[in-house]
């Protein structure tokens, strides 16, 4: 996760933001007992510009999330090529929304739910793609976030776990925001203890165990939990 940068490019306030994030995610690692190389950086890009991005792209990030299809098609078909980023939609999709997000995305963080999973894996197999998914999972029991209950994760999985066109790869989860970050840990640990439980049951079933968990104000208690990607907006780009 270190990242190495000419001193011109420092100047650059997103190119800073990057290599600070990077220290602190192998920080983190390192004091429990874990390797760096096993953490992704998701860059949050929703709001932003394509110039942000490119600018990220420069300083070696090539993973992005997005949170409305709507957004993301203004963004997305700009960065092709060799160089093309992995993208990730991880916002709420409605069933109307499926088929463009399909051609869009490479990995869907935000399936809460078997339906959703049906459409997801009806188009990708009309578009022949194979999308990886998470299943969000609410631990928070907020209403204005969304999210499958935890009792609902392994029949989800057993349901879709045939499905051709998609690859559950592990969990993700937004719990309630704390300001100290030692209060999110809790719902970061339910995750995990979930993921461990139906790996248990199941060996296999969550794919390579992505658990999709923490944020710029939180993601070091993540990492201590086991978090693997780790998503990243407002401490890399700035305030929204």
């Amino acid at each position: 996760m270190t990242m190495n940068f000419p001193n011109d490019a420092l100047n650059n306030p997103i190119v800073r933001n990057i290599r600070h994030i990077g220290e602190r995610i192998v920080q983190a690692a390192e004091s429990c007992g874990r390797r760096p190389e096993e953490i992704i950086l998701l860059a949050i890009s929703k709001t932003f510009p394509r110039e942000a991005i490119t600018e990220a792209l420069s300083a070696g990030i090539h993973r992005f999330g997005e949170s409305r299809v709507q957004e993301a098609e203004t963004k997305i078909p700009y960065f092709t090529g060799t160089a093309k980023p992995e993208w990730h939609l991880i916002g709420h999709l409605q069933s109307n929304k499926v088929r463009r997000a399909v051609e869009l995305f490479d990995v869907i963080q935000s399936v809460d739910g078997v339906k959703l999973a049906e459409r997801i894996s009806q188009a990708a197999l009309e578009l022949g793609k194979t999308i990886l998914i998470l299943l969000q999972v609410d631990l928070g029991e907020e209403e204005t976030k969304f999210g499958a209950p935890p009792k609902e994760i392994r029949g989800i999985i057993e349901a879709i776990s045939d499905l051709k066109g998609v690859r559950i790869d592990g969990l993700m989860t937004l719990p309630p925001y704390f300001e100290n970050q030692e209060d999110a840990r809790p719902f970061f640990k339910k995750l995990r203890e979930l993921a461990e439980n139906l790996e248990t049951e199941h060996p296999g079933c969550l794919g390579k165990r992505h658990l999709s968990m923490g944020m710029s104000h939180d993601f070091e208690a993540a990492i201590h939990e086991g978090a693997t990607i780790v998503r990243v907006g407002t401490a890399i780009f700035g305030t929204r």
